[in-house]
């Protein structure tokens, strides 16, 4: 990963933070950014100590979207982001977004200043989003001649009404952080929204991280599903691998004794 554009930090309790590094561009995805951020994403995921992860912008934006300049003057132009390997659902440039669904620690994007085109949907592949009142956002697709692809098909219907949805898309209009909120794009507003991000994050990493990435598979894997038998069955297998298990066991201890719990890392990412 490119510590010129994506840097990753571990705190001692287990909280990642994922920071874009280009504030001087207002985070916008060059190649380099696309390459870092799937990066990233693999690492977090693949280190079972990360409790949460905590994704932001440097400077004055989380981002600004697609840098069309970088693309057009490389070789190959655009085409590279649509190139899919057949080993993965998702091409690079939905993997900015789509790979964060792949992390089983919940994360947390905290949201300032520009969030358009490519960095909402970025944002829209976190489980949890706080972000500034004055912050903007949009899916800004169409004002290129374009419409949103990457992974927005994934995150927006879990989100909000498909006429919002399309409204949103079809004028590509900017959006407050508040208005953001009250249509159900980010999940609250904060006027320090890292602040308030790695607040939770940390809240987050003091319960069983096993209880934590099971409840985000549950949810991921049955929230838009039709399948009633599949949701309850799935229900049911992660809760009997959790009932006596030692973190489970450490999470009864703790409540009944009032004393902060110790968990083990899970055995797996």
């Amino acid at each position: 990963m490119s510590e010129d554009r994506v840097r990753v930090r571990m705190g001692d309790s287990g909280v990642a933070t994922v920071t874009m590094v280009r504030a001087d561009k207002h985070n916008a995805l060059d190649q380099a950014m696309f390459e870092g951020l799937v990066a990233a994403a693999a690492q977090v995921a693949a280190d079972t100590s990360v409790r949460a992860v905590v994704l932001h912008g440097e400077g004055k934006s989380f981002c600004s979207g697609l840098d069309v300049a970088s693309f057009m003057s490389g070789r190959g132009g655009t085409g590279v982001l649509l190139e899919r390997d057949g080993d993965h659902v998702a091409n690079l440039a939905q993997s900015v977004s789509y790979d964060w669904s792949l992390v089983p620690a919940p994360v947390i994007a905290a949201i300032h200043g520009n969030c358009f085109g490519g960095g909402l949907q970025i944002a829209l592949g976190a489980d949890i989003r706080i972000a500034a009142p004055d912050a903007k956002l949009s899916v800004m697709e169409v004002k290129w001649g374009l419409v949103p692809d990457m992974g927005i098909t994934q995150a927006l219907p879990r989100l909000v009404p498909i006429d919002v949805a399309k409204e949103l898309t079809f004028t590509g209009r900017i959006v407050s952080g508040s208005d953001a909120f009250a249509l159900g794009l980010v999940t609250r507003n904060s006027g320090d929204p890292l602040a308030a991000a790695l607040e939770l994050a940390e809240e987050i990493a003091q319960k069983s991280p096993d209880a934590v990435r099971a409840a985000k598979r549950l949810y991921d894997e049955t929230w838009v599903s039709d399948d009633a038998r599949g949701a309850l069955k799935l229900e049911s297998e992660l809760q009997t691998g959790l009932i006596g298990s030692p973190n489970q066991i450490a999470a009864v201890m703790a409540g009944m004794s009032g004393e902060k719990p110790v968990f083990a890392d899970p055995t797996q990412g």
